[in-house]
């Protein structure tokens, strides 16, 4: 039977190109340490799918003949491991997948002798397979979606040209970052040069779990971080975190702002008693509501000082921590767009005078991020641009004259996730 680390990964696969599904965040919990390995092979397969469906072809006596998505998993499990993982050895690496083709769950039965019959043949010469796996074309691992995704990238910072260089840097794992809270720092943490207050692993240093677990920390991104290092000195009494779950963002708030009044919006009830749970962990006062934040703010006749807008999107800006991204159903973009303009629009009117609006997305989409600010500049023409980030974090032909209301990191330059953000103020009291 395959070991609980490669059911993992099969279950996930299958949850990504059977489903159309992103990775559940918890599809590890409960491998101990053969998470590790599990991860690894994960990443492996999602990163390089196009690339070993594509070496598999050529193997096949048939090979315009398509074969179930059970075998492929299996086939791209074992080769992931053959090629990549030289800490696997070519039994475990072979057989189980064999047992996982087995599976009438995961695989396909009647191509157990298939998968055996490649896999052995590929585990004659590992090194040969890695290099005709590494040799094979970089872009069979990107769907339509992510070329987009790429060139709207580093359009705004005129490197069209690089789309290569990015897509390499996107197949490396991410380096957490992380913010503390309360309480010394475990060994292992240092603080990034470039960036108050967040914290980097030092080179070979474990993962701090315990910490972590203990709340006296947070894994938080470096793009998260940076958004919401704003300067802005305005009283702020009253702040509305419009689409708050999993609460990093909220948490940050809480501790910046620590005497305002928070209120903390989110529409799944899970997600929600999450948020609570996190927030009362980390000891912070925050009204958390479960609801629909476009109808809670287009019922709500309250207004607030600052208003932190993270709204639902595409999410492609989070390619290099989700390599599932590129396969995914695209089709929700329209109904993400729309939903964002109405959020936006809905937020825009409960901003109080002198007030704070913050609209951010993870994504590097141009309709996710800029067009909204050339709407709401000539649909609200009383709200102005609030120039609260450094010059660093935008296109290179705003930040030639200074602009800083418009957040956009340049993703070759900067380590982070793809954030586009605008912040807007209102009139004064």
């Amino acid at each position: 039977m395959p070991t609980p680390a490669r059911i993992h990964v099969a279950h996930a696969l299958h949850e990504v190109f059977g489903e159309g599904g992103r990775v559940p965040d918890v599809w590890d919990r409960g491998l101990g340490e053969d998470a590790t390995l599990a991860q690894a092979l994960l990443g492996l397969c999602l990163r390089r799918w196009g690339r070993l469906q594509a070496w598999v072809k050529p193997n096949l006596k048939d090979s315009a003949r398509g074969i179930p998505l059970g075998t492929r998993v299996a086939l791209a499990m074992g080769l992931a491991q053959l090629a990549w993982l030289p800490g696997v050895s070519d039994h475990a690496a072979v057989n189980e997948s064999v047992e996982l083709a087995g599976d009438r769950e995961l695989g396909f039965v009647p191509h157990k002798g298939l998968v055996n019959a490649i896999l052995r043949r590929a585990a004659k010469d590992r090194v040969a397979l890695a290099a005709a796996l590494d040799a094979l074309p970089p872009a069979l691992d990107r769907a339509p979606a992510v070329e987009r995704a790429l060139q709207a990238a580093l359009a705004p910072h005129g490197a069209e040209g690089e789309l290569e260089v990015l897509w390499q840097k996107l197949q490396q794992p991410p380096r957490p970052a992380f913010r503390q809270l309360m309480g010394p720092l475990p060994e292992g943490l240092v603080d990034d040069p470039d960036l108050a207050g967040c914290l980097r692993l030092e080179e070979g240093a474990s993962f701090p779990r315990t910490w972590l677990e203990s709340g006296s920390g947070m894994v938080q991104d470096r793009s998260s971080q940076a958004l919401l290092a704003y300067e802005w000195d305005q009283p702020v009494t009253r702040i509305l975190d419009a689409c708050a779950a999993p609460g990093g963002k909220t948490t940050a708030l809480a501790i910046r702002h620590s005497e305002a009044d928070i209120t903390a919006l989110e529409v799944h009830p899970r997600r929600a008693a999450r948020l609570r749970q996190t927030l009362r962990q980390r000891a912070l006062k925050v009204r958390v509501i479960q609801a629909d934040a476009a109808e809670w703010l287009e019922a709500h006749e309250g207004t607030f000082d600052l208003i932190l807008l993270d709204a639902p999107c595409s999410g492609s800006g989070t390619l290099q921590k989700h390599p599932e991204w590129p396969w995914i159903a695209h089709d929700e973009l329209p109904r993400l767009t729309d939903l964002q303009h109405r959020l936006l629009a809905a937020a825009a009117e409960r901003l109080a005078p002198g007030g704070l609006l913050i609209y951010a997305v993870c994504s590097w989409l141009p309709e996710e991020g800029l067009a909204h600010s050339e709407w709401l500049a000539t649909a609200r023409p009383d709200l102005r641009p609030a120039e609260v980030w450094p010059a660093a974090m935008l296109a290179a032909s705003e930040a030639a004259v200074g602009a800083t209301a418009f957040f956009r990191p340049h993703p070759l330059r900067w380590e982070g996730e793809g954030f586009q953000a605008f912040a807007v103020m209102a009139g004064p009291r």
